[in-house]
């Protein structure tokens, strides 16, 4: 029962982590592209579009995510009105979330392999 209530608790914080690490990504994104203004706030606002699309996407199928992350960092940034390649900014999208879920990833991995339940 320790190990379960354990694993959800770890669970919960790499939920949190991944959000993190999207804010993170998407604030070095905005830096990177010249904004300077609100960059905070901006950021907030295109992880959690991001976090969304993802997480509908793990609902379908895992590799939804790959998809609706992506389009929705796109929807988002084509929000704020950067001048940026629609091209370009799927990337960009894609990269973000590639490298935020598979950060998190290794680390819940390699959590669930030190409780034991992996």
């Amino acid at each position: 029962m320790l190990y379960r209530i354990l694993t959800i608790i770890g669970g919960l914080v790499f939920v949190v982590a991944l959000f993190a690490l999207l804010w993170f990504f998407c604030k070095k994104f905005l830096e990177h592209h010249g904004v300077t203004e609100k960059v905070s706030d901006r950021a907030t606002e295109l992880a959690t579009w991001t976090f969304a699309g993802i997480s509908v996407g793990l609902v379908f199928a895992v590799v939804g995510a790959f998809v609706l992350g992506p389009w929705a960092f796109y929807r988002t940034l084509r929000g704020h009105g950067m001048d940026i390649s629609d091209a370009a900014a799927i990337w960009w999208g894609l990269g973000v979330v590639l490298a935020a879920l598979g950060i998190t990833a290794i680390g819940f991995f390699g959590f669930l392999m030190v409780v034991g339940a992996y």
